[in-house]
């Protein structure tokens, strides 16, 4: 993710180089105290984990189980798909830049994760809005044929090169930059250096974040809330004619969960975007806000917040669909056995290790009657025989049972 990139322009001192002075802080102000990292970064790590773990158990339930191979289903498939992608080549990269004020990961991998962050928001928001339409058809227009596995393919393939052109401005303008201080540290930042300049004072990138926001946010956002109002009046407000049978009722609430489900995934994507598409804008028209004390935490708050849609769509299937939550069931049952079986082997194996190299003799604790003593040890048995001559052999005693009778209190 690109950082905020701060020029000073009301010192009129300059150096021998031209460089304002004010323009040379004294250190990076931009490391956080540790705590403030620690709270942050357990903020990002537990979304990550969430997300990243969610999304690969929903590709796997769908890609798994044969009756889930659905179109809808392929849709989300690909919508885990982009967010997976986003929390774990994004998200880790660029908190951490955030966090420290300095990008250690090159100006190759700079370019990638800018690509990235555009890339998978507009694959997402382009996936939700085929699901919403593949929904609208099927249920605004049942009798037409439905939309075949090469068709759902083939519009999932456009969906990722509509994505690519709409974010490849990112691989062609960002780059890298060394930023010293007067102290003598430095710090790297990742940026955007378009045609008429750099982030925050190019006209071209306010152009640009109005395209991303009117293409990526708004129609997108318009298109789904009129499908689904529309499937909503058809599914809550028609009455059908004549009385229903138990399966069509059946198809009925199936549909309405289904459309309940994408509603609230719709709903949940607006509210953590919206913040994100609005803050470039607002930064160009007030660009004393990218001086603001606090605007480091502010913006991790809206990187947090947009980044964070990705991990709740695995926890708004589990909980609105019976079948994905079956299959998350399945999941933490595997892993529940898998870590008990690991635990009855380590158990046996301790056992046997202690069995194999125990000290105790095999008949230690067998009680026997001999010469009319009651409860004598075996051993002391076998060791008279042994100052006998007789064998010490325990098998041996029944030779001699006028001496001894053999009573095991085992």
């Amino acid at each position: 993710m690109i950082e905020n990139y701060t020029i000073y322009e009301n010192d009129t001192s300059s150096d021998a180089n031209g460089t304002l002075a004010s323009e040379i802080p004294t250190g990076n102000v931009y490391i956080l105290p540790w705590w403030q990292q620690t709270l942050w970064s357990l903020a990002f790590g537990g979304m990550v984990l969430v997300a990243t773990g969610g999304n690969v158990i929903v590709i796997w339930i769908v890609l798994a189980h044969k009756r889930m191979r659905t179109v809808t289903n392929y849709f989300l498939v690909n919508l885990s798909l982009a967010d997976t992608m986003v929390s774990t080549l994004n998200v880790i990269f660029s908190f951490s830049s955030m966090l420290n004020g300095d990008w250690p990961f090159g100006s190759a991998y700079c370019k990638i994760s800018n690509f990235i962050s555009i890339l998978s928001v507009a694959a997402s928001v382009f996936t939700l809005m085929a699901i919403s339409i593949d929904r609208y058809m099927a249920i605004m227009h049942p009798l037409k044929p439905r939309m075949s596995r090469v068709t759902t393919l083939n519009i999932t393939l456009w969906i990722w090169v509509a994505s690519s052109i709409l974010s490849l401005p990112y691989i062609l303008y960002s780059t890298t930059m060394k930023e010293e201080y007067s102290n003598g540290d430095y710090r790297v930042i990742c940026y955007m250096v378009w045609p008429d300049g750099p982030t925050t004072q190019s006209y071209t990138e306010y152009i640009y974040n109005v395209v991303i926001l009117v293409l990526a946010y708004i129609i997108p956002i318009t298109s789904m809330t009129f499908t689904y109002f529309r499937v909503g009046q058809e599914l809550w407000g028609s009455q059908s004619i004549g009385e229903c049978t138990a399966t069509q009722m059946e198809a009925i609430k199936s549909k309405r969960k289904i459309v309940k489900m994408m509603i609230v995934v719709v709903f949940i994507f607006a509210v953590c975007w919206l913040p994100y598409h609005i803050y470039p804008l607002l930064a160009h028209h007030h660009r004393e806000i990218i001086s603001y004390r606090n605007v480091q935490h502010i913006y991790l708050g809206i990187y947090w917040l947009a980044m964070s849609n990705s991990m709740y769509n695995p926890i708004i299937y589990c909980w609105m669909n019976s079948r994905f939550r079956q299959g998350f069931k399945k999941v933490f049952m595997l892993c529940f056995c898998r870590r008990r079986e690991d635990a009855m082997k380590f158990y046996e194996q301790r056992h046997q290790a202690f069995t194999r190299y125990s000290c105790s003799e095999p008949y230690a604790d067998t009680r026997v009657t001999y010469n009319g003593n009651v409860n004598v040890p075996l051993h002391t048995v076998t060791e008279t025989f042994n100052s006998s001559g007789a064998s010490s052999s325990p098998f041996l005693l029944s030779k001699y049972g006028h001496k001894g009778q053999r009573r095991s209190n085992v």
